[in-house]
């Protein structure tokens, strides 16, 4: 079992998820590579309680997930998706 059969979202969290986001396509500006694939990287992150530089290769270069969720943390993206979700 890879790292790809454990993913935990689902199409309808990432339906609920994805209007509140920065970066999606539909914006003017640039766009997030995979935006679905690094809210996973940073739920793996959060499952595993691993330091940032453990996050593996299919997530992305973890200093890059790891700066892309500081600047999601500081615009209240993350916040955003917590209420919406909970």
């Amino acid at each position: 079992m890879g790292v790809l059969d454990r993913l935990v979202l689902s199409d309808t969290a990432w339906e609920r998820m994805a209007p509140l986001i920065i970066g999606r396509p539909d914006q003017k500006g640039s766009t997030g590579r995979d935006n679905r694939m690094f809210v996973e990287g940073v739920l793996w992150i959060v499952r595993t309680g691993a330091p940032w530089r453990d996050l593996p290769e299919v997530f992305g270069e973890w200093n890059s997930v790891f700066r892309r969720f500081s600047r999601w943390s500081d615009k209240g993206v993350w916040r955003r998706i917590f209420d919406a979700m909970s």
